[in-house]
């Protein structure tokens, strides 16, 4: 029987994304489905439709941030709000796809967003930053700098946010099954509902 998918966006920036990726684990365990990862470069998109995100009334800043802490006590993660935010995210998109020619993607997802949401690591929006995962994962890092400034990861990057703009992709996460989509880390009943449907 061939397996469900999940399609997910996602960018480092993301506070939100930080907890989908979490979140959707066990819905995938549940309905026997797999994730398919898009990076999509949030600040391409927001530029482009005017929006700035640090311009937001205050209040509504804060109370996001108390709203953080109640998601991480409840599902008992190691969330912290980082010192530096925002930060530059091109150079990790590319990284992820420079990481999936090794197959590697989503174990590089899942620590660059643990450097940067649990241990404060902004570093990691550079590539000297990025470095010390890289050689974990068994990848030199010059080789890995290379291919992320190529023109191939380059192109893929901007195809990838492109198309998902065209999908209606405003925002991150945004998860897709089949055409259905689903914004935001407060969706997974659905996401598991409409995979259940399926």
């Amino acid at each position: 029987m061939t397996k469900k998918i999940v399609e997910m966006y996602w960018d480092i920036g993301s506070t939100n994304a930080y907890f989908a990726l979490h979140l959707i684990k066990p819905i995938l365990e549940r309905t026997d489905s797999d994730l398919i990862l898009h990076p999509y470069n949030l600040g391409f998109a927001f530029r482009a439709r005017n929006y700035v995100l640090m311009e937001e009334p205050s209040i509504k800043i804060e109370n996001r941030k108390v709203d953080l802490a109640r998601w991480t006590k409840k599902y008992s993660l190691d969330f912290k709000f980082p010192s530096e935010f925002p930060i530059k995210t091109s150079r990790t998109l590319r990284g992820a796809l420079a990481m999936r020619e090794f197959n590697l993607e989503i174990p590089f997802i899942e620590a660059i967003f643990s450097e940067y949401w649990e241990k404060d690591n902004s570093s990691i929006q550079n590539y000297d930053g990025m470095a010390p995962i890289v050689t974990r994962l068994g990848i030199n890092p010059n080789e890995f700098q290379d291919l992320c400034e190529s023109d191939k990861i380059r192109k893929s990057l901007i195809d990838i946010t492109n198309e998902g703009i065209k999908r209606g992709v405003f925002g991150v996460p945004s998860i897709f099954v089949g055409t259905e989509m689903f914004w935001g880390k407060d969706r997974m009943e659905f996401v598991e509902d409409e995979l259940m449907r399926r």
